[in-house]
């Protein structure tokens, strides 16, 4: 799987080097929606990556926010998000990343998340140890949630907001400090290498969180992820280090 993993990262790290040279530029923004906005360098960056990867594997799908190209039946499905954290880029936010994953039918076996701000490269592959710019990492060890750092999502529609926010409201009077720092990759990207103990969503799709899954399993922790019955490719996700008890 190496040559993937690869792959994946010279994209990452392409898309990334296009995303910081327009940051704090004026940018072309072809939706405002209530929750989020569409920009014209989402779109540009994800034909970028599919430009890297297709090239390289013709035979591959590409699965991403901003569309889908290839056979979405082919074994190999590359799952995008171009740029993670669009609304904090728009508004100058230095806190966004390129994520890239692999699904093999079905199953995600290489993932790389890439913050071109810090120049953080988080990579992964399954059977083996993740790591972040060449150095291996683990999950936190931090059981009590009392002590715990915990990331709760708010997502972009009223329903998942609604369903976000009693939750927002019980890890705040338990954990030691919440966050929502407006990246749902890098937010699975900081759990897999123990910046936070948790990361909870509502309503998510699986662009923002294929590369984090994989990331955050070969790291030690687990990932609960649930489809929603009441929106279409969306779902409610827990990711942990493993041994925190959230008493959700």
């Amino acid at each position: 799987m190496k040559h993937y993993l690869d792959a994946a990262e010279k994209a990452a790290r392409s898309a990334g080097e296009m995303l910081r040279q327009n940051f704090q530029r004026p940018l072309r923004v072809n939706s405002l929606e209530p929750h989020d906005i569409k920009l014209e360098i989402d779109v540009q960056t994800q034909e970028l990556i599919t430009q890297l990867l297709l090239k390289q594997f013709p035979q591959h799908a590409l699965y991403g926010e901003e569309g889908i190209v290839g056979d979405q039946a082919s074994k190999h499905q590359w799952v995008v998000d171009p740029l993670d954290g669009t609304v904090n880029y728009f508004y100058g936010i230095p806190h966004f990343c390129v994520s890239i994953a692999l699904r093999f039918q079905g199953e995600i076996i290489v993932g790389v998340i890439y913050d071109p701000m810090r120049d953080e490269m988080w990579s992964g592959q399954k059977g083996e140890s993740p790591r972040l710019n060449g150095h291996h990492f683990r999950v936190s060890t931090r059981a009590n949630l009392a002590e715990a750092v915990v990331s709760v999502g708010l997502s972009k529609t009223g329903v998942t907001i609604e369903a976000g926010l009693p939750l927002l409201q019980q890890m705040i009077h338990r954990a030691r400090k919440c966050r929502l720092l407006g990246s749902a990759a890098l937010d699975m990207a900081y759990v897999a290498c123990g910046r936070l103990d948790a990361y909870i969503e509502q309503g998510i799709s699986l662009w923002d969180i294929a590369a984090g899954w994989i990331l955050v399993e070969t790291a030690g922790g687990t990932v609960d992820l649930r489809p929603r019955k009441d929106m279409k490719e969306k779902y409610s996700i827990v990711a942990s280090n493993g041994v925190i008890d959230l008493k959700l």
